[in-house]
């Protein structure tokens, strides 16, 4: 049984989709990140850079346990380990790392600074608002969505016509575009992928996972209101 250290942000679930996608048995161990759990002795040793979501795997190479950081590197590992979500060609797998790779290095920081700057600082006492960055990050977001609708004009999911961790790494931010002040109107692409993912049952087991601790109202977790 794998542990999984996890709060429920769109980081976490990634691996608690791909867990629940590949049928791997986990427990779960909440990091709270909202009282500075993270930075636990115990959870570095785990996570050196003090970050969800981190596993450890009793049965890794070799038969010997494994612990790994970083959710991109967690996902390629678990694709690997189960020979599932990886396409089933060189040419498929390039494309997966290829779209991780812009989740992890696009997707995840820019929209990750519009949420700090558009939802989490005007909620402040007293409310903070920075014009520039929020049109920054509010503006990258836009820009980054318009490539993923682009690509999925092309293609059912994001490396091609078949479901991979590039898709479980980058639904979760998309699925909340309405918090990043985005509109799907001129990309119907993105919105019949999030729907079609949204309505698979492993993503919506592995999205909902400890989903109460996010202390929000959440009307349609699984984008099924969503045109297509």
């Amino acid at each position: 049984m794998i542990d999984l250290y996890y709060w429920p942000t769109p980081n976490g679930w990634k691996i608690s989709i791909a867990l629940e996608e590949m049928g791997l048995p986990f427990k779960t161990h909440l990091v709270n990140i909202n009282a500075g759990e993270q930075h636990d002795p115990e959870f570095l040793k785990v996570s050196p850079n003090n970050r969800i979501p981190a596993i450890v795997d009793p049965d890794g190479p070799d038969g010997a346990p494994i612990s790994i950081f970083e959710s991109g590197a967690i996902l390629q590992y678990l694709a690997r380990k189960t020979g599932q979500f990886y396409g089933t060609t060189e040419r498929d797998r390039i494309m997966v790392d290829q779209w991780l790779m812009w989740q992890m290095g696009g997707v995840g920081p820019m929209v990750g600074q519009a949420h700090h700057f558009l939802k989490h600082l005007p909620k402040r006492t007293p409310p903070v608002q920075i014009p520039y960055a929020m049109d920054r990050y509010r503006n990258e977001t836009a820009r980054l969505y318009k490539v993923l609708d682009q690509q999925l004009a092309k293609t059912q999911f994001l490396a091609g016509d078949f479901v991979s961790i590039a898709d479980f790494a980058t639904w979760g931010w998309a699925s909340l575009w309405e918090g990043q002040q985005q509109t799907l109107d001129d990309k119907p692409n993105m919105a019949r992928w999030l729907k079609t993912l949204g309505a698979r049952p492993g993503l919506q087991r592995g999205r909902m996972l400890f989903a109460e601790k996010r202390g929000e109202h959440i009307p349609d977790p699984f984008c099924q209101n969503l045109p297509v």
